[in-house]
């Protein structure tokens, strides 16, 4: 049947959203459609705000906000919390340098990469599951192009028609950037990596979806463990930090009634 002909207004009404509750609280309201990843992030900030409640850090009378913005004293009241149950061992100087050799790429300066991009941009009100859907079917359009004589022009086409990003109109070319040209987010998806080519995974950023191709890569200029040394020690507290934190999250939602939220999915950030 041509789908000129097909009668909308018979289609069957949407599905309730069902809404996400942390011990009863909401996270969301009940119009609101939230991408996984911004679902349990609010969750996560939800257990560590009836935590600081319980620990007496925070006043009970404190409202829990359904837009995912939370009072300025159940934000200092979470820093203390953390600050008060999670302990993270000082790395030592042999760790430093196992770390340091395990990822010298990382840590090179003057890292370089020509890259172009197609913009599936998230703005208030998008639907983020058809967002995500069509960002992935043009992946996989690029993806399947790629090596082929015609995979240049095919990324171009698609970055003019689909990209919400102004390069859009070069083919979606943004020349040669360094970390400092990116958002941290972006950066640690493309910066000390060696794959040159369409990436396999769409990249998140603070702006959206990005489907990602690596033209070319200048890896800069290794530099000595001696010279790195701060910046590998605070890159594995980071870690250190991190697993506590969702040990710790678990512990919290382990005891906690979790609805319409999946606390367990890996790699993702669980809190800002």
């Amino acid at each position: 049947m041509p789908v000129e002909s097909l009668d909308l207004s018979a289609a069957a009404p949407a599905a309730p959203i069902c809404v996400a509750r942390i011990n009863g609280v909401a996270v969301h309201g009940e119009s609101e459609s939230l991408a996984a990843e911004e679902l349990r992030q609010r969750a996560c900030t939800e257990l560590l705000r009836q935590a600081a409640i319980e620990a007496g850090l925070l006043a009970a009378a404190d409202v829990a906000s359904a837009d995912g913005v939370i009072s300025e004293a159940a934000s200092c009241a979470i820093e203390a919390l953390l600050e008060r149950d999670l302990h993270s061992p000082e790395p030592s100087d042999e760790a430093c340098r196992r770390h340091h050799a395990a990822h010298e790429a990382a840590y090179r300066s003057g890292e370089r990469v020509r890259l172009r991009h197609i913009l599936f941009a998230v703005t208030p009100g998008i639907d983020v599951v058809a967002l995500r859907q069509r960002a992935e079917a043009c992946l996989l359009d690029v993806r399947c192009h790629d090596g082929k004589a015609s995979a240049g022009n095919r990324f171009a086409v698609a970055a003019s028609e689909l990209s919400n990003c102004p390069s859009g109109e070069r083919g979606g070319e943004l020349g040669w950037l360094g970390t400092s040209d990116c958002a941290p987010e972006f950066s640690r998806e493309i910066f000390g990596h060696s794959e040159v080519g369409v990436l396999p995974r769409l990249v998140h950023s603070r702006f959206g979806l990005h489907v990602v191709e690596v033209l070319e890569r200048d890896p800069g200029v290794a530099q000595s463990f001696e010279s790195v040394r701060g910046a590998v020690a605070n890159a594995l507290r980071q870690q250190a930090f991190v697993t506590a934190l969702r040990q710790y999250l678990r512990l919290l939602a382990g005891k906690a009634t979790v609805e319409g939220v999946d606390l367990d999915a890996a790699d993702t950030p669980l809190v800002q």
